[in-house]
């Protein structure tokens, strides 16, 4: 492990790393039931995508571990499951078989892009303010999917969205999680998430939502899990659709993990050199999640925790990988989490990318109006990719109206054309 790992020359001990992998587990071992619980929107066994999520989660720490030796969490991410299930599935029109086929495609293009220069023209062809917006728009979307959960945002004949019954025991559950969660996120309890899963569900018990009886311990059932393993329908691979989806999964995951491993390899890490590595290990990891039946991964947010407590290498990810498998055992508990307990933590997400709007230059119109059309169609046209494309469009039409054309690059120029295609073959039926 020493000489494997290095541990010496990143001047660590296993104890630190156990230390570290444990921090980032209880910071981050959350994400199994809310993707789940996402994915299951797709039409998903909730049980089966556990499983999926688990594994996944389990390949992609021990790419990172062993590929860059960094102590990164790479997990199915928050944002890109939302756009999995609510865009690819419910508002492109491919099942969960085909988005699988288009997780393992844009998995391939992720990796032949992280192993080779494209990296860095696409990441630099793409202008900053959008880089943000799609952040910010997704930000929405997931806290707009919280409180949909959650029953606080029901849907209204007269104005498309209203105020839940706040006297629903499924709200004031979520109401009461939403400040125990916010508590102990403010006041930075290790595994805060975690302990407000825990609260919230006690919480709905107590109001009579969750129904215990149901409750069976014993060995994990795989016999559900044959319908996500291995389960990709390339049927749709010569349509619009399919190609759309498989684009903006490229895209939202190429720039997503752009900037979190640039925040935490360089920032926290220090060692920029190992951005590269990572990068591919996470692409590739990508294609793992296809092939399990999950969404694809990322740089989870939550393995800063574990860098912060002191892990420096990959035996850190290794450690927490194996911890995931484990946890496969208390599939039951996991399985009786309701939506109060796990709402408040989609909206707090929601709340952390927000903050990248302060990244976005307001004061040139011609920059900040198409990322505000990206960040305000995301959550209202119910579609990540919808909300990108009018963002994408928009900005070369401002750009040539403000004679700045010559601050588009020519890969954003066909980047806005084919999102406009799409819109055309989209409203033709094609």
């Amino acid at each position: 492990m020493k000489n494997l790992f290095k541990l010496k020359e990143n001047n660590t001990n296993f104890k630190n790393e156990l230390t570290a992998a444990l921090t980032s587990f209880f910071a981050s071992v959350y994400i199994i039931v809310v993707n789940a619980s996402i994915l299951s929107d797709a039409g998903m066994s909730i049980d089966a995508q556990i499983i999926a999520t688990v594994l996944a989660s389990l390949v992609g720490c021990l790419l990172i571990a062993f590929i860059s030796n960094t102590p990164l969490i790479i997990m199915p991410g928050m944002g890109v499951n939302a756009l999995f299930t609510y865009t690819i599935v419910r508002a492109m029109g491919l099942n969960y078989h085909q988005a699988l086929a288009a997780v393992v495609i844009a998995g391939l293009l992720f990796s032949v892009i992280a192993l080779t220069p494209l990296a860095n023209i696409l990441s630099n062809s793409i202008p900053h303010s959008l880089k943000e917006a799609i952040t910010v728009g997704i930000g929405l979307f997931i806290t707009f999917i919280g409180l949909q959960k959650a029953g606080l945002i029901v849907s209204s004949s007269s104005t498309l969205v209203g105020l839940g019954k706040l006297t629903d025991p499924h709200v004031l559950a979520f109401l009461i999680t939403m400040v125990i969660t916010l508590f102990l996120f403010l006041k930075d309890v290790p595994g805060a998430f975690l302990i407000s899963i825990f609260l919230g569900t006690l919480i709905s018990i107590m109001f009579g939502i969750v129904n215990l009886s149901s409750l069976k311990f014993g060995l994990p059932n795989f016999s559900g899990y044959n319908d996500l393993f291995f389960a990709m329908d390339f049927g749709k691979i010569s349509t619009i659709p399919f190609w759309v989806a498989t684009f903006s999964l490229t895209l939202v995951l190429v720039f997503e993990n752009i900037g979190l491993l640039h925040g935490q390899v360089a920032g926290m890490l220090k060692q920029p050199e190992k951005i590269n590595k990572s990068l591919i290990a996470t692409a590739l990891s990508t294609i793992g999640c296809g092939l399990l039946g999950t969404s694809p991964s990322v740089s989870t947010v939550e393995g800063a925790a574990g860098i912060a407590a002191g892990g420096k290498t990959g035996l850190t990810s290794f450690l927490t990988g194996l911890l995931f498998l484990v946890s496969l055992f208390f599939i039951p508990l996991i399985t009786i989490i309701p939506s109060a307990a796990i709402s408040p933590i989609l909206v707090i997400i929601g709340g952390l990318m927000m903050k990248n709007i302060v990244n976005i230059n307001f004061e040139d119109f011609s920059e900040s109006f198409p990322a505000f059309l990206t960040i305000v169609l995301i959550p209202l046209t119910y579609s990540i990719v919808d909300g990108i494309a009018f963002g994408f469009i928009a900005y070369p039409l401002a750009k040539l109206f403000t004679k700045k054309y010559k601050e588009v690059s020519l890969p954003m120029y066909i980047v806005s054309i084919i999102f406009l295609t799409y819109f055309i073959l989209h409203g033709l039926n094609l």
